[in-house]
């Protein structure tokens, strides 16, 4: 496949999703089903990577996943044209919401619209959330159920920005990884 027509599909993919998806999580979901199952060009441990890169960076979250599959594909060419596919349809939408704010905000389909589009974004998200913890408890259970529930519990009940819960977590999943190595490493001994 040429790079053009790599380019096309990455900018045309990610206009419809950000058309018809409304929130980054929800998108997330939705681009899974495009670049693994669609054009393949994923496998769905890669993909949760990315999503993982994805949240870990500031911004929205559409736009950074965008942004680094868009790379994965063709580069920053790539990057670029995932972005503004992704970009655009919510700064069409915007730009045309603020235009028409009062009467759209007065009329009462838009108003059942947006409540009966809360469901289908919270299907969408538990599909990622879902997702994202089978990916990461695929090779055991106790120690990514244990890292979640306490990740939980200190979202819920510190008061603390989670900068303190991503920082924790990193140096106790690198600790744990040296542990198992050195598991490993006496096993062959």
């Amino acid at each position: 496949m040429s790079k053009l027509r790599k380019l096309i599909i990455l900018f045309k993919t990610t206009f419809l999703i950000s058309l018809t998806t409304n929130t980054g999580y929800a998108i997330l979901s939705v681009m899974k089903t495009n670049f693994i199952g669609k054009y393949h060009w994923f496998s769905e441990e890669e993909m949760s990577d990315y999503i993982a890169m994805a949240q870990s960076a500031p911004g929205p979250m559409a736009i950074n996943a965008s942004m680094i599959i868009g790379w994965q594909i063709a580069g920053l060419t790539g990057s670029i044209a995932a972005v503004a596919g992704c970009a655009l349809p919510p700064l069409l939408v915007m730009m045309a919401v603020t235009l028409f704010y009062n009467r759209i905000i007065s009329n009462p389909y838009a108003t059942q619209f947006m409540k009966g589009m809360q469901f289908g974004v919270t299907a969408m998200l538990l599909d990622v959330l879902l997702g994202l913890f089978t990916n990461v408890t695929r090779k055991g259970m106790l120690y990514p159920c244990c890292l979640t529930v306490l990740s939980f519990l200190y979202v819920k009940l510190v008061n603390r920005s989670v900068f303190y819960l991503a920082l924790a977590c990193i140096v106790i999943s690198i600790m744990k990884t040296r542990y198992d190595r050195g598991i490993r490493e006496k096993k062959t001994c």
